[in-house]
Formats: structure tokens, C-alpha cells, sequence
């Protein structure tokens, strides 16, 4: 019920919410141990670039919300090296709050805007 939940408010999320080439979409998905983020074009299909803490070891052996922060840091790190310096986000249905928010204030500590 959880999961249909989330999906449901997702997609009530997602009709008012599209990424563009200019102002990509940074996707969030939070599983019960990592957290994934992607930044995606809407208009082509396609994803630009993603970092989870699954990729670094350092980051998995943080706590959850100082690697959800660190992964938003990074996200935006390398967004800025592609050129891309204004995002959409989508916060995947989760409430903003925890670890959502936390990869959201990293983002922004990182130079993206949104």
C-alpha cells in the first residue's frame, strides 16, 4: 500500500513536472539503504548523468541523511561540469523531508538552482 501510495503521488507530481534540455529534471529514489539521484531530459528521453551512494564506499559507510547530502553535492558537481546550472526537482513521490531534503540542500550547496 506504501509503494502504490508513493507511485500515485508521483504521477500527480509528474503531469505538472517535465525536464528539458535547459532545465533538466533531478530525479530522487530512496531505498531503505542508498539513495539514487538522476538528472533527466524529458524532451529527448533521456538521462544526462546520475550518482547514488551505492557508487562511492566512503558513502555507503556514512549515515543515511550526510550521504543523501553528499550525493547531492556531487550530483551538482557534475551538473555544473555539463553546463547545466538550473534544475526541476522531482522528489519521486517521497515527502520532502529527511533524506530528500538533505540530497536537496546538498544540490544547492553545490551551485544548482532551484
Amino acid at each position: 500500500m506504501k509503494l502504490k501510495g508513493r507511485i500515485i503521488r508521483h504521477k500527480r507530481i509528474r503531469k505538472n513536472l517535465s525536464g528539458t534540455t535547459g532545465k533538466p529534471r533531478l530525479y530522487v529514489f530512496r531505498s531503505n539503504r542508498y539513495i539514487y539521484a538522476q538528472l533527466i531530459d524529458d524532451t529527448q528521453g533521456k538521462v544526462i548523468l546520475g550518482y547514488s551512494s551505492l557508487n562511492d564506499k566512503n558513502l555507503s559507510a556514512m549515515k543515511k541523511i550526510a550521504s543523501a547530502k553528499e550525493v547531492g553535492k556531487q550530483i551538482a558537481k557534475m551538473a555544473l561540469e555539463k553546463g547545466v546550472k538550473e534544475i526541476a526537482f522531482d522528489r519521486g513521490g517521497y515527502r520532502y523531508h529527511g533524506r530528500v531534503k538533505a540530497l536537496a540542500d546538498g544540490a544547492r550547496e553545490g551551485g544548482l538552482k532551484f
